[in-house]
């Protein structure tokens, strides 16, 4: 579980936020599938709650936040490593 980047919140990550700041411009959307250096990962509260400095515009690419599925750093993906086999091509 990856968890909200805001200070003193452990509550799960569910949203990425991006700034351009060229643009003046907040993109508050689902979370990706890794960590990206320079942007913030925000739980469900501060997702919802989060507002941009005074003259910049948000842009919302979701509005209903999930948490994300589990990494294989949380233990996802494990039937392989355990002796599951991928299929092969000829």
């Amino acid at each position: 579980m990856r968890a909200c980047s805001k200070t003193t919140c452990n509550e799960p990550a569910v949203a990425t936020l991006t700034y351009d700041y060229s643009e003046a411009t907040a993109v508050l959307g689902p979370l990706s599938p890794s960590r990206e250096p320079g942007t913030m990962e925000l739980c469900e509260i501060h997702a919802n709650n989060f507002t941009a400095p005074r003259g910049w515009q948000v842009i919302r690419l979701a509005t209903n936040f999930e948490p994300a599925p589990p990494s294989r750093s949380d233990g996802a993906g494990r039937s392989c490593a355990q002796g599951g086999e991928s299929p092969r091509t000829p």
